[in-house]
């Protein structure tokens, strides 16, 4: 049994949602030119949290997703889904 087999279909797309959402979280950070330590500082929130955060050994509340994303000049948002998406969960 592979790792696809013993994972559902949901459980796989939060994961791929993690992944792409602490992706863009680091490459925002680097493309600031800020290290941990420096968004810790303007966020408020501890590195090693931050550090925590970007290796996924912890989810993020969505109040320090705002709290890290905001000095990084970027917010949350709710956008629908593609309609791919959506037939494949019916």
């Amino acid at each position: 049994m592979n790792d696809d087999e013993r994972v559902s279909p949901a459980e796989r797309e939060k994961i791929n949602f993690e992944i792409d959402l602490i992706g863009k979280l680091i490459e925002a950070r680097e493309q600031k030119g800020l290290s941990q330590r420096e968004l810790a500082e303007l966020s408020g929130v501890k590195q090693p949290a931050i550090a925590r955060l970007e290796s996924m050994k912890t989810t993020p509340q969505i109040d320090t997703l705002f709290k890290i994303l905001n000095p990084l000049g970027y917010t949350l948002s709710i956008v629908p889904l593609k309609s791919d998406a959506i037939d494949n969960r019916i």
